[in-house]
């Protein structure tokens, strides 16, 4: 093997070994968590370390348009060089050829991180806590619709058919037959992520029809974020192999449940690996609390990143299993901010509000940072919710509008995350809330047509 492949992960090296390497697919996340990047064959990404990419790729939207730059009569379109981490390094088993997928780092052309990439704005978060002495562990979990084909946009998303010959049916959480009737999916998502070298920690059935939870053992928050990334793409092409589609749509179904991200997050001191949320008798610590204070404070500002699309909103309502409140409580998942049971070394806190629509750097980001200003401001959180918080009102946006509003105006928010990717991605948000503005609906037409 040749020097380059040397650097690569064992799983890598053991997909391509005594094998030629035919293709290597070179990615970046855009601001959707869409990859981006170039394939070129494999002697030719061997004779370079870098490539090049236009900034541009960070103001295009979900619908392939481009919003203004936050400074347009200064924007030159200039090139960004983009450079391999070889520990992403990850087979591609669903193609004909030996490929292998490598995530790039972005820099501008001084060598400096480009604030707008998404990797980089989870990295800058992960910097302030490491200022501190602290390094945070996450756990996503992922929930998504396995759906009938859909190429008519205009007709509703249905679920598919089983492996019995029937539509799936909803309220079937937990249940192993009901995964069972899409099994072949199941095998080949589990078949893919063990040539790609990344663990599954177990699949559920959630409560929608053809709706199921994957999740992912706890760990470094870069490294998670990658593997969600590679996730969404592995479990797509599983999907197509079996005639059905992947959605990881907030709410791609009327009157199912909505599809989350749940973010378990905890804070280890670097240099004693100690959890700082429990104490050495085993009791919480007043960072424990000063971490949910923090995230009741600013997770209003952040939502717009973990619920960045319309569609995403239909997934905040009462009676559907979302958190609507910004409630704190143990062993409830009623609370938008739930405290698992768990030893004292695995102490941490379930941010429930994510949608799995969200990119997962930025989502992963907007989550830590509330508790990382919670940490350093010192407040103190709302008493535990010991009921029902579905019922409770709160102050979470209701639309991707006001959600962007909060954004605009939260300041330390658009310090820790830096104004330049703050204004790219309210821009990109904003021509993606104006767009959808100018579509009528089918209950428009149903309802105000002749009535009004």
């Amino acid at each position: 093997m040749s020097d380059w492949t040397q650097k690569l992960p064992e799983a890598a090296q053991e997909y391509i070994a005594g094998r030629r390497l035919d293709e290597v697919e070179c990615l970046v996340a855009d601001l959707a968590g869409v990859a981006k990047g170039k394939a070129m064959p494999a002697s030719k990404f061997a004779k370079q370390k870098f490539f090049h990419l236009p900034n541009s790729i960070f103001a295009q939207t979900i619908t392939g348009d481009y919003a203004d730059m936050p400074d347009e009569s200064e924007f030159t379109e200039p090139d960004m060089i983009l450079v391999p981490d070889f520990s992403t390094a990850q087979a591609v088993p669903w193609t004909a050829d030996v490929t292998l997928q490598v995530i790039h780092d972005v820099n501008d052309q001084q060598g400096n991180p480009v604030p707008m990439a998404p990797r980089n704005v989870l990295k800058r978060v992960l910097g302030l806590y490491a200022a501190q002495g602290w390094k945070p562990i996450v756990a996503p979990e992922m929930e998504f619709y396995i759906v009938a084909r859909n190429i008519d946009p205009n007709q509703p998303v249905i679920p598919p058919i089983g492996r019995s010959g029937r539509r799936v049916m909803a309220n079937q959480a937990y249940s192993m037959s009901a995964v069972d009737e899409y099994g072949r999916v199941i095998d080949d998502i589990y078949d893919f992520a063990e040539a790609q070298g990344i663990e599954i920690d177990g699949i559920v059935q959630e409560g929608g029809a053809g709706q199921v939870e994957l999740n992912l053992s706890h760990g470094d928050p870069v490294v998670l974020a990658d593997e969600v990334f590679y996730f969404k793409r592995l479990i797509r092409e599983a999907a197509l192999r079996h005639d059905s589609f992947a959605t990881f749509m907030a709410k791609p179904i009327e009157g199912e449940p909505g599809s989350a991200m749940h973010i378990h997050q905890s804070v280890v001191d670097i240099k004693t690996g100690r959890n700082i949320f429990s104490d050495s008798k085993g009791g919480e610590t007043p960072a424990f609390l000063h971490y949910i204070a923090g995230m009741q404070t600013y997770l209003p500002a952040v939502v717009a990143l973990m619920a960045p699309y319309v569609n995403s909103y239909r997934r905040y309502v009462p009676d559907f299993a979302a958190p609507i409140n910004l409630e704190w409580g143990r062993d409830n998942r009623t609370t938008g901010l739930r405290v698992p049971i768990s030893d004292p070394r695995a102490r941490r806190i379930e941010n429930r509000l994510p949608g799995m629509d969200c990119n997962p750097y930025l989502g992963i980001a907007a989550s830590l940072v509330c508790g990382y200003l919670g940490l350093m401001e010192k407040k103190m959180p709302r008493p535990e919710n010991t009921g029902n918080a579905y019922i409770n009102a709160d102050e979470l946006p209701t639309t991707l509008g006001d959600a962007l509003d909060l954004f605009s105006d939260c300041a330390p928010v658009r310090e820790a995350l830096t104004p330049e990717f703050c204004g790219i991605y309210e821009a990109v948000k904003r021509n993606e809330y104006k767009e959808f503005l100018q579509v009528i609906s089918p209950w428009e037409r149903e309802h105000l047509l002749l009535n009004v």
